[in-house]
């Protein structure tokens, strides 16, 4: 028998549509192209002829652009894309990802239509199994989220999934999610179908021609050098793969790009004496490990096993990808498992286990986007073993990022500007991925944490802390404190504490937060991405004001909450920042947004010698200190008043702290408790945090962590970047007109969007739900990503979440947005469509109604607290 998947590209040669392919570009014919000289220039050099090059060729060229070239090292979709196994899912946790495989269902579906290239695009349903309750819930989650972005799914009975697949052993299952419109699909032919397409619509596409580095000047591609010569361009996209990372270091200015390969096995089997139906659904055994499909009439079964295989660290690897070494031994656990799922298997003769290199991320998403220190080097790799799925929406994603200067959904989470060069150690992303892989079929519980990796960046109090208890996430590289374990508490079984529902931490984190409203809690936020921006005249003040939305034309000493705005008015970044003097102001921003916001400011600062900004988040330490007792600890410290009537709100002064000098205290705590911050140089951390937990002692301090931060943040409805904002959310739709400069006059990047948001309306609104019917102890918790029903429809999603220890309830903070009951288009909406709604938070299916508010709770409800069962949520602002 032929083994079709390993000798595709042979057969493209002879196959209908390479044919008429070939024949409408004969002048750049992929089996002539090593004999014709390249041009001398473009527009757009694309590097990769895989799935991911050939989607962002195809989809630049339907968006216009034309001056396109695109190079492949050895031959069209010869890579990593024809050794896929070709299953289109959209069951994705992501909502992006999500987006992304619908749009490529969609996608390949017509591809075959239009480019007359069979595609071996199949409708056939996938299974995804639950051997657990808790992977139960998983699918439910997910399945929900499907259900109202229109795609159809359904949970199933494990008597269903006998009948859908009949061959499947169903014994200990729980149940399972049925998608009907999956499909399965040849991403070889795929991706020779999209090059087809984008050839017809001016493409050039040239195979056996190498990129050698890409020409940089001044910060700015301007042409890539190959083994055929160079070719003068204006943006470079890199979707070489597994040799993105290596292509990407090649330059004179590096551009890294974080990913590396492992093995990955599946293995192949001849037709069944009764052939398997071609329509017969793929499955997901996620519990098992493996997957299987439909392959001639047998089966492709692969898998994810726990202990993967890195390859090619030292960079070493092949112009074409060949099949690996076979290794029996290694996949033997994943056959077990795929016999125990479907045991009559063991009939069927095996031809052939095919290893294969696949790539894979520090943190299991794709990566896409421009580079922070390259304007124009533009990169589309590092699927984690989705590249069919995401190929066709991560494709158009970046046409549109180029051609608009922006993409039309938040890709936030995929953005290359996620990362630091600090994740770009060979060492550390060999250990990662060894997680990493393992991981796509884990059961991904909320606040889950990545193991390796870990202790890269952390705070001089890190020692400190982690002996008193503190237990550790990462952000960015760096280790910040989720909450401190007692002594009295077990650590271990803490930590392995994995749950959809009531976690084990929820009374440690209770009396965090009790002792931040009584008496005074420490935490360290020294991961925060802390900039000062100076110069020697009025430079720094302008070049702010037109880069920030609130006006920073304020006394030295102020402190101004404002947001980074693009040219659509969505926040870039959210952030406060204080004048410091005249000339010299001291910027606090999110913790991943430590590249993305460098480059942003770079990007658009004028090109001035007098104007210097720098990234000061190694020099400082920030402690937070939050409690009514703070201002007693602060001032027997520094034997100064601190009280409101000397040192007022949202103000900034470098003052003594024990024999420290020079420490930057600010009237703020990012919760909306009372308290400050602490900017401590870094020589000095120790010795403040000392003197601050010394003096504390009688004031009740205590160490606190994030996830007590969270709770205070959100029942206080402060929306945090990243997480409620983001690149196509504006200040008006948030809350935050009165943080916009709009009625002064004063020009700034988005205010023109703004003007005009303001007198159309918006679309969204945030709002806060806090949940009635819940049940904190026995019901499943609400976390991000829930569905919010109102009035029985679907009117948007969860963004953050968290348990208000000060109400008893949960409070989920989410937009509203008014879709339109005849045509699903959204509307307006107003304060007053907000109100008079009534409305569900669906979590994993089962929905429990909320209220909704628009503004934060009174004051008057924290410091007069009533029992739960007395409690009418109508204290709020507004009302």
């Amino acid at each position: 028998m032929l083994y079709r998947l390993l000798s595709i590209v042979q057969r493209q040669r002879t196959s209908p549509g390479w044919q008429t392919w070939s024949s409408a570009r004969s002048s750049t014919s992929a089996a002539e192209s090593h004999s014709v000289a390249l041009p001398a220039q473009a527009q757009v050099v694309i590097c990769g002829g895989g799935i991911m090059g050939t989607s962002v060729a195809y989809h630049l060229s339907k968006m216009g652009w034309q001056d396109i070239v695109l190079l492949e090292q050895g031959r069209l979709a010869a890579g990593s894309t024809r050794f896929c196994a070709g299953i289109l899912s959209t069951a994705r946790h992501s909502s992006i990802e999500q987006k992304m495989a619908d749009y490529s269902n969609k996608l390949y579906h017509q591809l075959e239509q239009e480019t007359g290239i069979q595609t071996g695009y199949l409708r056939t349903g996938s299974i995804s199994l639950a051997q657990t309750q808790d992977r139960l819930i998983s699918l439910k989650r997910i399945n929900s989220r499907l259900n109202v972005v229109g795609i159809p799914s359904e949970i199933i009975s494990p008597k269903k999934v006998a009948e859908l697949h009949p061959l499947l052993n169903v014994h200990d299952l729980v149940g399972a999610m049925h998608v009907p419109e999956d499909a399965v699909v040849s991403s070889a032919d795929v991706a020779l179908a999209l090059a087809s397409a984008a050839s017809q619509n001016g493409v050039q596409i040239y195979d056996r021609t190498s990129v050698l580095h890409v020409l940089i000047k001044k910060g700015q591609v301007t042409g890539v050098e190959t083994d055929k010569g160079q070719i003068e361009c204006q943006y470079f996209v890199n979707c070489a793969g597994q040799w993105a990372y290596e292509l990407g270091l090649s330059n004179e200015e590096p551009v890294s790009i974080p990913l590396h390969a492992c093995e990955h096995f599946y293995l192949l089997t001849r037709p069944w004496e009764t052939p398997l139906q071609s329509n017969t659904p793929t499955v997901v055994d996620a519990d098992g490990r493996v997957y299987i499909r439909n392959w001639q009439g047998g089966i492709l079964s692969g898998g994810f096993e726990k202990n993967p295989k890195p390859i090619f660290t030292e960079g070493k690897n092949q112009l074409e990808i060949q099949n690996l070494r076979e290794d029996w031994d290694h996949f033997e656990p994943l056959l077990s498992s795929l016999l125990r799922r479907m045991p009559e298997l063991e009939t069927l003769e095996i031809l052939k286990l095919v290893n294969c290199p696949e790539t894979f991320t520090p943190d299991m998403k794709c990566i896409m986007g421009e580079s922070p220190v390259v304007q124009g080097y533009f990169v589309l790799a590092g699927m984690n073993s989705a590249g069919l799925s995401l190929g066709g929406g991560a494709g158009k994603f970046l046409a549109e990022w180029m051609v608009y200067g922006y993409p039309t959904e938040n890709v936030w989470e995929l953005d290359l500007q996620r990362f630091g060069v600090l994740q770009s150690s060979r060492t550390f992303l060999r250990h990662r991925v060894m997680e990493v892989m393992p991981l796509i079929y884990d059961l991904k519980v909320p606040r889950w944490d990545f193991q390796t990796g870990r202790q890269l960046r952390t705070s001089p109090l890190y020692d400190r802390l982690d002996a008193q208890g503190a237990r550790w996430m990462e952000k960015h590289g760096f280790e910040r404190p989720k909450y401190f374990v007692p002594p009295n508490k077990d650590l271990l079984a803490l930590e392995q504490s994995k749950t959809f529902y009531k976690p084990d931490w929820f009374d440690i984190v209770e009396s965090e937060v009790k002792c931040c409203k009584e008496a005074v809690c420490v935490i360290d936020m020294s991961s925060f991405t802390k900039f000062e921006i100076t110069s020697t005249g009025d430079q720094a003040l302008e070049s702010l004001q037109y880069l920030f939305s609130n006006d920073l034309d304020v006394p030295v000493g102020h402190i101004v909450h404002t947001g980074m705005l693009n040219e659509c008015g969505g926040y870039e970044n959210d952030c406060s920042i204080a004048r410091l003097n005249k000339r010299s102001f001291f910027m606090i921003s999110p913790t991943d947004q430590q590249v993305h916001c460098w480059a942003w400011l770079n990007k658009y600062m004028p090109k001035d010698s007098n104007l210097l900004l720098e990234d000061v988040t190694w020099k400082y330490t920030a402690l937070n200190l939050i409690g009514p007792r703070a201002v007693d600890v602060l001032s027997e410290l520094s034997y100064a008043p601190m009280t409101p009537d000397h040192f007022p709100t949202l103000f900034c002064k470098e003052m003594s702290v024990g024999y420290a000098n020079g420490i930057r205290v600010m009237s703020m705590t990012h919760t909306g408790e009372p308290g400050f911050m602490l900017y401590i140089p870094i020589e000095y951390a120790l010795h403040v945090y000392n003197e601050v937990m010394s003096v504390g002692q009688k004031y009740g301090i205590r160490n606190a962590g994030y996830y007590a931060l969270r709770s205070l943040r959100i029942e206080k409805f402060f929306a945090f970047w990243g997480q409620d904002l983001n690149t196509l959310t504006t200040p008006l739709e948030c809350g935050g007109e009165s943080r916009v400069k709009l009625e002064k006059g004063i020009d700034f990047i988005g205010r023109e969007a703004l003007l005009q948001q303001k007198q159309n309306g918006v679309y969204k609104r945030l709002a806060m739900f806090i949940l009635d019917d819940h049940d904190t102890d026995l019901d499943l918790w609400p976390w991000w990503g829930e569905p919010i029903y109102r009035n029985g429809k679907y009117a948007g999603k969860t963004t953050s979440s968290a348990y208000s220890y000060t109400l008893e309830r949960h409070v989920c903070l989410g937009y509203v947005h008014n879709f339109s009951e005849d045509n699903g288009e959204e509307q307006v909406v107003t304060a007053d469509f907000i109100n008079r709604g009534e409305y569900e938070i669906d979590i994993a299916g089962h929905r429990f109604q909320a209220k909704a508010k628009l503004y934060p709770i009174t004051s008057y409800y924290f410091t007069h607290k009533r029992r739960k069962d007395d409690v009418e949520l109508s204290d709020f602002h507004g009302k």
